[in-house]
């Protein structure tokens, strides 16, 4: 029997060989299992091509590859993504937003009535706590529960996948918060199940951001800072890794710091300087509008040049011998920064606090990956790097990382060989997430 041994083994050994030539030179195969980012304020979605490694994130009919979380009620449709926010000035108390913020959570209607009154439309609740948006057209009233309106987002997102690939996607991995309990992650599972998608997996946000840069697989690395700055949130987790194994040891963020933050600060340093201008001018709807879109283009312009013209012709009448306004300012980066100082000062904030209550010296982290639209911001880099005194991850578009970090979880799970080893994330049962700026938990309105 001992003779027999060596040639069943070179024979099983050549079989495996043979498998992989082979598989190597076919075409790759189609995905079976998406990675969705579902996020707050913007959402994608994006696949793994095990052969290569690479990764897809698709788009939408612009061309863009995230897409916001926003959805619209019509009377006789639903608008997601960016057609949704086109119409937000003419809709906005159908027009739905943040859903994550809601979903898997349960609130007492005094926390309902603090939490919700910047936004248009009507969110409220159940004898369980549980909240669902009102909405009212034509056909009368309706109400959605988040994972209504998370399943929408999904829904759009599978259908921008299935166009390209030409196939039916009902298979993803979805991204969460770590700080997500368990009746958030199934909520989250729940709203993939009403977009016809069997969520196989929940992975945390910055587990998935550090399989993008594949810090599980680089020797020396061990501790690791996640810093997620997006549009309406601030989050800092520290994760340990070994291997294929993620702990996360600390969290904190502040819920009320994004780039939402950064624009409403110009909007109204730029309303200041037309009244100085103009004089008094009721600024309407659909100019705020202007004002915003500028802003947000000038915020971009900014990351790669000195200085901007900030532009807008507004239809606002300042006197009656003016039928529109043209404003013109330059715009300089350090003017931006000084405007924006004390939210970026701010940053560093749940940094300290996340290595406080880790125990960590600064010099003990490994890597700082910056995930989040919010981190392009220069100044924001210069800070994260005096503090650490280390230049941070930034070779991955923030705005996908965490997509890709999850196509990458997906593509382990839909392809069983040659075997890879998939992220396992242990959980700290004593963990909580630190609110940094406790006196201003209130939600306020991203669009």
């Amino acid at each position: 029997m001992m003779s027999a041994a060596g040639p069943v083994a070179a024979l099983v050994c050549a079989l495996l060989v043979t498998g992989y030539l082979v598989q190597s030179r076919l075409p790759p195969p189609k995905p079976k299992i998406v990675g969705i980012d579902l996020g707050t304020t913007f959402s994608c979605i994006s696949t793994y091509e095990f052969s290569t490694g690479n990764v897809t994130v698709y788009k939408d009919e612009n061309g863009k590859n995230i897409i916001p979380s926003v959805v619209a009620i019509l009377n006789d449709q639903i608008l997601v993504g960016y057609k949704a926010v086109d119409q937000i000035e003419v809709n906005s108390k159908n027009t739905l937003f943040d859903a994550k913020r809601f979903i898997g959570k349960q609130f007492t209607q005094h926390q309902i009535d603090k939490l919700t009154k910047n936004y248009a439309f009507h969110v409220d609740i159940n004898e369980k706590g549980d909240a669902f948006f009102v909405v009212k057209t034509n056909n009368g009233t309706t109400s959605f529960s988040p994972e209504d309106v998370g399943g929408m987002i999904l829904k759009k997102l599978k259908a921008m996948v299935e166009k390209e690939i030409d196939r039916t996607i009902n298979l993803a991995v979805v991204s969460v918060p770590a700080d997500f309990n368990q009746a958030q992650r199934n909520a989250t599972i729940e709203a993939g199940r009403r977009a016809g998608i069997k969520v196989l997996r929940v992975i945390n946000e910055p587990t998935a951001a550090a399989l993008a840069y594949g810090l599980h697989k680089k020797a020396g690395t061990n501790i690791v800072i996640v810093i997620d700055f997006g549009g309406g949130t601030l989050d800092v987790s520290l994760l340990y890794v070994q291997g294929g194994m993620f702990v996360t040891m600390a969290m904190a963020g502040n819920n009320r710091l994004g780039g939402q933050d950064v624009n409403n600060n110009l909007i109204n340093v730029f309303r200041q300087k037309i009244t100085d201008q103009f004089g008094d001018v009721e600024i309407i709807s659909n100019d705020l509008q202007i004002l915003r879109d500028e802003v947000e283009r000038c915020k971009k312009a900014l990351t790669f040049d000195q200085q901007v013209l900030f532009h807008v012709k507004l239809n606002t009448m300042a006197t009656a011998s003016l039928d529109q306004i043209e404003f013109k300012y330059i715009l300089s980066r350090d003017e931006f920064n000084q405007i924006n100082k004390n939210l970026f000062d701010k940053v560093i904030k749940p940094v300290e606090r996340v290595l406080l209550d880790s125990e960590t010296e600064i010099n003990h982290v490994d890597e700082i990956v910056l995930v989040g639209g919010s981190t392009r911001i220069p100044r924001v880099r210069e800070l994260i790097a005096e503090y650490f005194n280390k230049i941070p991850n930034t070779s991955i578009n923030p705005d996908i990382a965490v997509a890709i970090g999850v196509a990458a979880q997906a593509g382990i799970m839909g392809n069983g060989w040659p075997l890879k080893v998939a992220a396992v994330e242990i959980q700290n049962h004593k963990l909580k997430k630190v609110q940094i700026e406790e006196e201003n938990t209130e939600i306020e309105s991203n669009y």
